[in-house]
Formats: C-alpha cells, sequence, structure tokens
C-alpha cells in the first residue's frame, strides 16, 4: 500500500475528510504548528516556534503570529502583537520613567532587565500582550485616541514615535 493510500485509510478510521488539494497545509514543522497556534493563543505560539529556524528569533516569531493571526479567522483571546527591539526599547524607556517617579526603579535596572532587547521569553510576550491589551482599553475610555481602536493602533504609536517624560 503506497502512502497515499495508507494517508486515505487512516482518514477513513480517524473520520477526518479529506483535504482539498488546492488547498496546501504544512505537513510538519514550524508551518504546521504555527497555523494551529497563530489561531488559538499567542504565547504558545511563541513556544511552539522557538528554536525552530535557526537565525530568527522572537522578534521575526511575533511578527509572523502577528500577521498570520490576521489573515485567519479568529479566535477567542487576545490577537498576538509584534514585540520587536523597537517596541521594547519604547517599554523600558517607558518603564524607566515611571520607575523613577514612584522610586521603584531609581536607576531603571528593572526596567532594563524586564524589556530587554531581545531573547524574550513565552511569558515576557504574555506579559507584552496583557499590557498592550489593558492600555489600549484605558486610552480608548479618554478623549483623543479612538473608541473601539485595536491594541495594534498602539503598538503601531510606540514604534513610531518617541517616549518623552515629563518635567
Amino acid at each position: 500500500m503506497g502512502q497515499g493510500q495508507a494517508r486515505h485509510s487512516r482518514r477513513q478510521r480517524t473520520g477526518h475528510p479529506p483535504q482539498d488539494p488546492g488547498l496546501r497545509q504544512p505537513r510538519h514543522g514550524a508551518g504546521r504548528r504555527s497555523h494551529r497556534t497563530a489561531r488559538t493563543r499567542c504565547t504558545p505560539g511563541v513556544r511552539a516556534l522557538k528554536g525552530q529556524a535557526p537565525g530568527l528569533g522572537p522578534a521575526y516569531f511575533t511578527k509572523f503570529l502577528y500577521f498570520a493571526g490576521l489573515a485567519l479567522e479568529p479566535v477567542p483571546g487576545m490577537r498576538p502583537l509584534i514585540l520587536d527591539q523597537v517596541l521594547a526599547r519604547r517599554l523600558r524607556q517607558m518603564a524607566a520613567a515611571v520607575g523613577r517617579e514612584c522610586g521603584h526603579d531609581p536607576d531603571g535596572s528593572i526596567a532594563a532587565w524586564v524589556w530587554s532587547d531581545g531573547n524574550w521569553t513565552p511569558h515576557r510576550y504574555r506579559v507584552y500582550i496583557s499590557f498592550m491589551h489593558a492600555a489600549a482599553d484605558q486610552l480608548a475610555a479618554h478623549e483623543g485616541w479612538p473608541s473601539g481602536a485595536a491594541p495594534d493602533l498602539l503598538e503601531c504609536a510606540l514604534f513610531t514615535t518617541g517616549w518623552e517624560t515629563s518635567g
């Protein structure tokens, strides 16, 4: 029995319908995992893709998950967002300014550790996603920010502008 016949028999036994021949599904590796995880939750997607493509790091995979999330049918939960070096530096600047003002991080060392330039863990990505969604919701409640704006508008604003501290 050839591979095609075995696959057909397995589909009959498991009850899975045959795939549309015009729809190319990844058979294995990072492509298959990303198809599955980009539709569910962000953090497992980063975890599943980590180390799958040598030379590509978390910033690449967060971009991949963001665009895959836009292309696929929406699912419950927070949509993936991009986290790269530029955004990490903006968040570090913001966290350092707030830490100085409140006295909890006078030298900015905690902000530098939390928002390093790279090698983010799935946990750090989840913190970022949660923060961005909550911040977008808070901004939407104020005048001057579009109500109902998606968190990626905040992400774009942080990416394209600098952070200025008062005083």
